[in-house]
């Protein structure tokens, strides 16, 4: 079992947007977060019968303000 770090935003429509950050190119998209989980394992794992994941370590998310 592997274990992969998943950013999720939503857009402005209201969908739910998942991005792997060790998988270049891995995303999908759902209106529900219980779909989104669903979707983003199927991504990850057609991610991984092309593509190595990336040897970075996910740290985190830095919110970062600027004047407008």
């Amino acid at each position: 079992m592997r274990e992969f770090s998943v950013i999720i935003e939503r857009d402005e429509e209201g969908w739910f947007v998942a991005t792997v950050p060790g998988l270049r190119g891995c995303h999908t998209q759902a209106k529900s977060l219980d779909q989104l989980v669903e979707r983003v394992k199927e991504a990850i794992e057609l991610c991984l019968e092309v593509e190595i994941p990336s040897a970075n370590e996910f740290i985190g998310v830095q919110r970062v303000a600027v004047a407008a």
